[in-house]
């Protein structure tokens, strides 16, 4: 007889929790760990010992001066520079 391993599928619950951490973490999370409940698990395992991210986001008011500033040069403000706050900071000072 033949020993094949057939892969059981992720639960929903699995599935549910490693899109969250992959949120958290800003990780992707790759399509063969959603075929296989194994690989799955290790993932989640791997990502749920890793502290989140901190929070990067930008402050309201860098937001508004980004804002503003756009608006008196006649630009616009990359999307990406509204993820980071360390981009958008980099992007104020450039267009001062």
């Amino acid at each position: 007889m033949e020993s094949t391993s057939i892969a059981l599928p992720a639960t929903p619950r699995q599935i549910a929790y490693a899109r969250s951490l992959a949120v958290r973490n800003h990780a992707p999370l790759p399509w063969d760990a959603l075929q296989d409940r194994r690989a799955l698990s290790a993932w989640i395992d791997a990502q749920a010992k890793m502290t989140p991210a901190p929070n990067s986001l930008p402050t309201s008011k860098q937001v508004a001066f980004a804002e503003r500033l756009a608006r008196i040069k006649r630009r616009t403000v990359p999307d990406e520079c509204f993820r980071d706050r360390q981009l958008l900071s980099r992007w104020i000072d450039c267009n001062r």
